[in-house]
């Protein structure tokens, strides 16, 4: 019945989502990891390039179709740049970032940032408005107390946990976009772009190929993916999905001009007392996850979806599938383990895996 309901809901924001320009031909979907199966396009409509580099500590891959290697090259060159350039905007873990630069300023104090700060925090506060702060910014002393315990293999203390979650706040944050400044309101807040950063990079790269005239283009940022037009003689890339709690074989969508994020903790956990916490930290509980949730979304672009993707984490099934209701150009798919197997939730328009417990 439930999902009877969100099918009637969506199926009245067609329209919209047909005017985002989101071309889906979707195949088989389940999945919490993602990768790119090759596709080699038809002979005279250009030669596919692969490149392949780190960056925000993860691989970052490019891949084009373009007339010839020096176009490819240029391309790819403009995109890895614009990446590495956003690193040095959004790291949080480069004390010389221009992120944590406008951190250290005293509170209450207004601090002009650059162009790319300023639009990526501005998404990142109307995520955090429309999920009610289940995504946080300024999360940053809960992701260092609990990124320390980890590497500890300890459980931070209560006491520490309450003193990060006191200056954590997404509404102690103002931007002023006519002066273009960015002020925090509490001492000791500290801004992590961990959940939207990758995206929006992401985004960017794929921009920076558009003005170089590559269209058919696909970035793929630790996996976050923005995805231009598909490959020579398809609807869309071909993207291979593996679920985020068992071994299986790939699953395949076609997907273009949008992008696609997961968000869970099928690799980055810690178990202590017998406890499962996840990575993903709750802003409203300063405590990690221990729901174990898998939270895959597409949307019109890759900086949407990763919020929305870690957003829905924290709220889970039922508010998680409420907020993306919010978004009629985004859909999702929820994989949550239980002893007795995966269970699925997903959008209306969000495809179903083949036998699985979709309510």
């Amino acid at each position: 019945m439930l999902l009877k309901r969100r099918q009637t809901r969506r199926t009245g924001v067609e329209p919209m989502m047909r005017r985002c320009g989101r071309a889906l031909s979707l195949v088989i979907v389940m999945f919490s990891l993602l990768s790119v199966v090759a596709c080699a396009g038809p002979r005279g409509d250009g030669g596919r390039f692969v490149y392949a580099k780190m960056i925000m500590g993860v691989e970052a891959r490019i891949i084009l179709y373009a007339r010839d290697g020096e176009a490819a090259r240029a391309a790819a060159r403009a995109g890895f740049d614009r990446m590495e350039r956003l690193e040095a905007v959004m790291s949080d873990y480069r004390p010389a970032s221009e992120l944590m630069r406008a951190g250290r300023a005293e509170p209450g104090e207004p601090v002009s940032i650059s162009d790319d700060l300023f639009r990526v925090l501005a998404r990142a506060r109307a995520i955090s408005q429309a999920s009610d702060g289940a995504f946080d910014v300024t999360v940053g002393p809960l992701v260092r107390l609990w990124r320390e315990a980890r590497a500890e293999g300890r459980l931070p203390e209560p006491q520490a946990i309450e003193q990060a979650r006191a200056r954590v706040g997404w509404r102690a944050m103002t931007l002023d976009p006519q002066h273009r400044t960015l002020t925090l309101a509490g001492a000791g807040m500290q801004l992590d772009l961990g959940g939207i950063g990758k995206g929006f990079a992401a985004d960017e790269a794929l921009a920076a190929l558009r003005r170089r005239g590559i269209d058919r283009c696909l970035i793929d940022l630790g996996g976050d993916l923005a995805l231009g037009e598909g490959p020579p003689g398809r609807v869309g890339w071909r993207i291979a999905v593996r679920g985020g709690f068992a071994e299986e074989e790939p699953r395949l969508i076609e997907l273009a001009r949008a992008g696609v994020a997961t968000s869970g903790d099928s690799r980055q956990f810690i178990e202590l007392d017998g406890e499962h916490y996840s990575h993903i930290i709750d802003p409203r509980t300063g405590r990690g996850l221990t729901d174990r949730l898998a939270v895959t979304v597409i949307a019109p672009d890759a900086a949407t979806a990763d919020a929305l993707a870690s957003a829905i984490s924290v709220l889970g099934e039922e508010d998680g599938l409420d907020l993306l209701d919010r978004f009629p150009c985004a859909s999702g798919l929820i994989e949550r383990w239980t002893p007795s197997g995966i269970e699925y939730r997903r959008t209306a328009d969000f495809p179903a895996p083949a036998g699985s417990k979709i309510r």
